[in-house]
């Protein structure tokens, strides 16, 4: 009888120490794979971002053009943003079909406005050009979701001798108007930090490679 007892303990301890050693053996795992667990994906490509990226650059140098009134400097930056409009990874976008197809629609008006730019003459027909660079912009980035970066979306409530508003972007919420350039004199100097922010963009969110 004790030698059946005995047994029986034995045995017990066994399943016991067995258990006890499957249990960590398990529970190591879990937590192996919840240390492997990814965290968020974007859903665009590191190359994807860094080509938007560079668009916003030279756009943002475009908008320095203005502030600074330099018709070379415009053109200039104008003609890069074109090249750089070109040269967006829309392949690299991983999105809904609907939305690739409207971001590249964006991107073609954005090169028809960046042309009608170039082709302008006057100081205030090209600001009127930008700006509608800026609302094609400012609606690409939007809908790829652009995660690089803040940026501000700005208006000057009278940009222009009608006192239409129009609007820009910056990297920086600090005012400082393209629509008034540095060369304004008398009451329209004062218009250089006139504008306020009416929007920031910032979809966070690691990339993917």
């Amino acid at each position: 009888m004790r030698k059946a007892l005995f047994l029986v303990g034995v045995l017990a301890l066994a399943l016991g120490i067995s258990y006890l050693v499957l249990h960590k053996s398990n529970s190591d795992g879990a937590k192996a794979e919840e240390r492997d667990t990814p965290l968020t994906i974007s859903s665009k490509s590191s190359a994807f971002n860094r080509s938007v990226t560079s668009v916003l650059k030279s756009y943002y140098a475009l908008t320095d053009g203005f502030v600074n009134t330099d018709s070379m400097q415009i053109n200039e930056s104008a003609r890069n943003l074109n090249n750089l409009v070109d040269s967006i990874r829309f392949d690299q976008l991983k999105a809904d079909t609907a939305i690739v197809e409207t971001a590249v629609n964006l991107a073609q008006s954005m090169k028809g406005d960046i042309a009608g730019l170039l082709g302008e003459k006057t100081m205030e027909q090209k600001r009127r050009e930008f700006n509608m660079i800026t609302d094609q912009l400012y609606s690409l980035v939007r809908t790829v979701s652009y995660d690089g970066g803040v940026i501000y979306h700005l208006r000057c409530p009278t940009a222009f001798p009608d006192s239409t508003e129009a609007y820009w972007l910056s990297p920086s919420n600090k005012i400082v108007n393209p629509y008034w350039g540095k060369n304004s004199t008398g009451a329209n100097k004062k218009m250089q930090d006139c504008g306020e922010v009416i929007d920031s963009i910032h979809f966070s969110g690691p990339l993917s490679e």
